[in-house]
């Protein structure tokens, strides 16, 4: 049996939030929490949290497609975040906390371009859906602290889902 993997790149602002919905799912190898989109070679957090840099907080999954295919990964996205807000997400606010889904091929920007135009037409959102599809650029891993923020840091991680309204927003427009 061959071990296949694939990697999906998604920003939905805080990147803490973003690990644990797709760390639970069979098939998931790992999921990094880290900076993509920018032009700073080797950014940090201290770097990019100003907002200059033009890095997202992003993190990049790997999966075996065998048991759970891009399509999944995507449909899983979508409800992490608000797809409206062109201006960051919940409480962090900036470009660095944008959405975006960050293809590594053209089966990839298929189906996310087609997922949005889907969510677009469901009429689920008054406002237009403002999440980017952009092609993958380099995926600088974020240091080790950020990391498995959820399981290392599970009060403060709850605390800050909390406070942020991002727990709020799912159920009310998600659930």
């Amino acid at each position: 049996m061959t071990d296949r993997r694939e990697i999906a790149t998604f920003a939905g602002g805080c990147f803490w939030c973003m690990v644990k919905p797709f760390d639970q799912w069979d098939g998931v190898h790992q999921v990094i929490s880290g900076y993509t989109g920018g032009s700073l070679v080797n950014p940090s957090y201290e770097d990019v949290k100003g907002g200059e840099t033009g890095h997202y907080e992003a993190v990049q999954i790997t999966y075996d497609p065998t048991l759970v295919d891009y399509q999944q990964i995507v449909d899983l996205y979508w409800p992490q975040i608000d797809p409206t807000d062109p201006d960051g997400q919940f409480h962090d606010r900036g470009p660095q906390y944008r959405t975006a889904i960050f293809y590594h091929n053209s089966e990839q920007e298929r189906i996310a371009a087609t997922s949005k135009q889907a969510l677009a037409n469901s009429g689920k959102f008054k406002k237009a859906i403002a999440t980017e599809i952009l092609p993958a650029k380099r995926f600088y891993a974020a240091e080790n602290y950020h990391q498995d923020f959820y399981k290392e840091n599970e009060n403060e991680y709850l605390e800050d889902r909390a406070k942020s309204g991002r727990d709020n927003f799912i159920e009310e427009n998600w659930k």
